[in-house]
């Protein structure tokens, strides 16, 4: 098995609504989020690659125009936007888009990840 990773950055807002008041997530905060898709496949491509790097650009745009410094309960509609939620976001549409997805980790701090790996 061959696999690959790409990490890409982003910073924006949340807040957990479901949380006691007196719970530090509850409060609205940010993070700076790194988001790390992996690809993966049995056998190389005919150009010796899992999948070109460059095939990962739209998924950078989507980070950059639809999450980067925005609140994200309002990007995704609810106010249960916790980093597991956002592997499981990030992998169901790289998923779409790029069949080799093979997992997402999304980090909130440097010493926290979360991941979701179907």
């Amino acid at each position: 098995m061959f696999r690959i990773t790409k990490e890409f950055h982003f910073s924006a807002s949340h807040q957990l609504m479901s949380l006691p008041p007196d719970h530090q997530c509850a409060r609205l905060h940010g993070h700076n989020y790194i988001v790390e898709v992996e690809l993966s496949a049995k056998e190389l491509n005919e150009h010796g690659f899992v999948r070109d790097y460059h095939d990962l650009a739209p998924l950078k745009r989507y980070i950059d125009e639809s999450f980067d410094h925005r609140h994200l309960n309002d990007v995704l509609g609810h106010g249960q936007v916790t980093a597991e939620y956002l592997a499981r976001h990030f992998y169901e549409w790289c998923k779409a888009r790029l069949p080799e997805t093979s997992a997402v980790r999304v980090s909130e701090t440097p010493k926290t990840w979360a991941e979701c790996r179907p």
